[in-house]
């Protein structure tokens, strides 16, 4: 199922991406249709509303179309509609883009996959971050180090953030995953979750969650 809804996804995204900025480059002529009298509209065409028929559409699609692609025959279906985007200036460049980020993201195994305490802005302070990359790049060959890719996600919004490079000595890999991470990042720090060591033969010592003070 994993592997069906990840190979359907790297086809349907990166178009669906390629669809919205078009459209969005298209949106003002569409607002022509308004000018037709009501009968005459789409909506009013269809005749029909069910609420919740789009998703569960949507799931048979990508289901669907990843059961296609992850064979030969569909393999070859999804190179002939690329090549058809390919030969196209503006769509080619943001299918191909959209679809280059997908692939890395759903194939490697280090991309997103484990939090990270950097010191940033400023030596002495430490702030949550994700390894995006190890892959060497330019970048990484030129300083003769070995350099990790980080984003660093801002509070309370982690969609946003900032994109650093950093020696592998300088970063803490954290044992907390990616979601615990987020959860900490979205509540400013409010949340924090539990964390215990890795046992020692089959004895755990366990950390106090709070502390209590004296006050």
């Amino acid at each position: 199922m994993k592997r069906y809804l990840i190979a359907g996804l790297l086809v349907w995204v990166p178009l669906g991406v390629t669809v919205m900025v078009i459209k969005l480059l298209v949106g003002i002529m569409d607002q022509t249709l308004l000018w037709l009298p009501e009968s005459y509209r789409p909506e009013t065409l269809l005749g029909f509303h069910l609420p919740g028929l789009g998703v569960v559409l949507s799931v048979i699609i990508v289901l669907g179309t990843g059961v296609i692609v992850a064979n030969l025959f569909g393999r070859k279906l999804v190179d002939v509609w690329e090549n058809v985007l390919a030969r196209i200036p503006l769509v080619r460049t943001i299918y191909a883009s959209v679809k280059q980020i997908l692939e890395t993201v759903f194939s490697s195994g280090q991309s997103f996959r484990k939090v990270l305490l950097v010191e940033y802005p400023r030596k002495g302070l430490w702030t949550l971050a994700f390894q995006s990359s190890t892959s060497q790049g330019e970048a990484q060959i030129k300083t003769g180090q070995e350099i990790i890719n980080v984003f660093i996600p801002t509070t309370p919004n982690p969609t946003s953030g900032f994109f650093i490079m950093v020696p592998r000595s300088d970063v803490v890999e954290l044992d907390m995953d990616v979601d615990d991470g987020l959860k900490m990042i979205i509540s400013a720090g409010v949340m924090v979750p539990v964390w215990k060591p890795a046992s020692k033969g089959n004895k755990v010592t366990a950390i106090p969650v709070t502390a209590e003070t004296d006050g």
